[in-house]
């Protein structure tokens, strides 16, 4: 439990070891940039990524710990740095420490509150229409203080609650479809100030407070497993809180102790426990009690310590950075933000979110100077999504398929107060110095490490865009795919454009999706229709063409089974291939 944000008081112990802090030598390759622009109102906790690529802040404005929230949106060139404010609508409760996830439909979802009036309440922002919708409110046995929340791959809400009678160990499941809420089957141990983690089989891991066990729960079952046994504990024993977890690119889960340790898991892939290694001591025996870290897109954690809490002093300052390198299991230093004063300012004041540049955006409570993180090197291979195809369905609104448009980790973590999960498909369009975002939804997916898998969602384009040629990118936790050429309505029309006559449909038989596969001779907006064996169209969108082998994701998934006939038509050919639907 953290205080109702208070400045700790600053110890001769602490002063001592802080001076020793600052002459470990400041190795760290990324760089800090402050914010050009500040909102009027200081930060009040979680920052969010919208899929509209701006970000929503917490704030203090309204009640005693703030129900107001600032947008920064990023300038005419996609900088965040130069990015301006606004206000945004304000919440129905006041809270703090609370819950929080973006939606499959790109609206908000937060819940709870550790202190405050939303302690027992929850409910949804609409980025569209701008305003709030509550959630009916729990039974009156429990409450959602400030417990951990993951979304399920159905778009459902795991959330942790208080059940007075049983403790820390309830959950419900938030249903966004009916904007309610059902039972969800208890944990075996408890969640009070624990760290969930999304694998990439789609389970959700916790390490039991207070305890050596861990436990997952397993969508496909609906149920919480035991796992295997941590091989050290990673809770301190004066505030009993963890710092943040995050899934590496080598395949592993690296949990971050209040007390010091770390700790790796790997998967096992199955509903069978995985395995738990200790891993490297946080550098000069420093702790890491609710702090928040980011997977940066070259691989490596940025992270938050201080002081293992000691004594009377549950939350240490201040504060240290460090980058760890999972291929040397090392940290290097990281200096502290320009003109950022971290003297009596213990580590949980500390927020961090991932954004669609490859970048990390810093707050802190009480300040409203924001910062941005930018790391070095380039971003490792396996976290690219990829762009397959992008179907028209009116002249704003497509679908862009392709794959790993949800990335290989979650992006920051922070613990059981809030999420800031980035796990989503951004698209971003560029055309010269300028640069734009689309309003990505319904995305079908919400893990991560997906491979192959296809994804989709739904792009809608910003208003009052202007009609040109545009560069167009997927990212996901800021690691962007290879661009693709996009052309806004009205589409451009290159005559003499000639599909290649080997048209091929892999699979096919097909359920799901088919891949069509053909050569093209140039750029041209191809007309794209399946008809059934009664001659009525059953799906048919505009499909853009590049020269040479094109290959675009067919979606199968809403049509019956049946035989049906694929035209494809550009200005002045039309080819036809059968296709059947499993």
């Amino acid at each position: 439990m953290k205080p109702a944000i208070r400045f700790s008081v600053f110890f001769l112990l602490s002063c001592f070891l802080w001076t020793i802090g600052t002459l470990t030598p400041a190795n760290g390759q990324g760089t800090w940039t402050p914010v050009t622009n500040s909102p009027v109102t200081p930060n009040a906790g979680v920052t969010l990524l919208l899929s509209d690529g701006t970000i929503m802040c917490k704030n203090y404005d309204g009640g005693t710990y703030g129900m107001g929230w600032d947008r920064l949106t990023p300038d005419s060139t996609g900088s965040y740095i130069n990015g301006t404010w606004s206000d945004m609508a304000p919440m129905y409760y006041d809270r703090l420490y609370f819950g929080s996830q973006v939606l499959k439909s790109g609206k908000v979802y937060v819940s709870g509150g550790e202190y405050g009036s939303g302690f027992n309440n929850a409910e949804v922002y609409d980025p569209v229409a701008g305003s709030w919708t509550t959630v009916p409110p729990l039974t009156a046995t429990d409450t959602f203080y400030d417990a951990n929340t993951m979304i399920l791959p159905d778009g459902r809400v795991l959330q942790g609650v208080i059940n007075y009678a049983t403790g820390f160990r309830g959950n419900y499941i938030y249903n966004p479809a009916t904007n309610s809420f059902s039972n969800a089957p208890e944990c075996l141990g408890m969640h009070l100030e624990t760290t969930w983690l999304l694998l990439p089989d789609g389970s959700i891991l916790l390490p039991d407070w207070q305890a050596t066990t861990s436990e997952r729960y397993i969508p496909s079952l609906g149920t919480w497993v035991a796992d295997a046994t941590l091989p050290i504990s990673i809770y301190d024993d004066i505030s009993n809180e963890t710092g943040a977890a995050v899934m590496l690119p080598n395949g592993k889960a690296f949990f971050m102790g209040g007390n010091g340790n770390t700790v790796f898991y790997t998967p096992s892939g199955t509903a069978s426990p995985g395995t738990w290694t200790v891993g490297p001591s946080l550098p000069l025996g420093q702790g890491a009690p609710d702090v928040p870290a980011s997977v940066l897109p070259n691989g490596k954690v940025l992270l938050v310590t201080s002081l293992v809490p000691y004594g009377t002093t549950y939350f240490p300052s201040p504060m240290y950075f460090y980058e760890f390198d999972y291929l040397t299991n090392t940290y290097t230093s990281v200096p502290l933000p320009p003109g950022f004063d971290s003297t009596g300012v213990p580590p949980f004041f500390d927020h961090m979110l991932n954004l669609p540049d490859g970048n990390v955006l810093m707050s802190f409570f009480y300040s409203n100077q924001y910062y941005v993180y930018t790391p070095s090197g380039s971003a490792i291979a396996a976290g690219h999504p990829s762009i397959d195809s992008i179907f028209k369905v009116s002249c704003d609104t497509y679908l862009i398929t392709g794959t790993q448009f949800n990335g290989i980790s979650t992006g920051s973590s922070y613990g059981d107060d809030w999420q800031m999960a980035t796990n989503y498909p951004i698209v971003r369009l560029t055309n010269g110095t300028h640069v734009y975002y689309a309003r990505t939804y319904n995305w079908n997916r919400t893990g991560i490490c997906t491979g192959s898998l296809p994804d989709t969602t739904t792009f809608v384009l910003p208003a009052g865009l202007p009609a040109a040629t545009y560069s167009l990118d997927v990212s996901a936790n800021g690691i962007a795919s290879v661009p693709v050429s996009f052309h806004t309505c009205p589409p451009v029309q290159v005559p003499g454009i000639v599909i290649g006559r080997a048209v091929q449909l892999m699979p096919n038989p097909a359920t799901a999706s088919t891949n069509l596969i053909f050569q093209s001779s140039g750029e041209a907006d191809c007309q794209l229709t399946l008809k059934n064996s009664i001659g009525q169209t059953a799906f048919q969108t505009t499909i853009q063409t590049h020269a040479g082998a094109n290959n675009f994701v067919v979606p199968l998934h809403t049509l019956s089974a049946g035989i049906y006939l694929l035209t494809l038509q550009s200005a002045d050919q039309l080819v036809n291939e059968k296709l059947v639907v499993e």
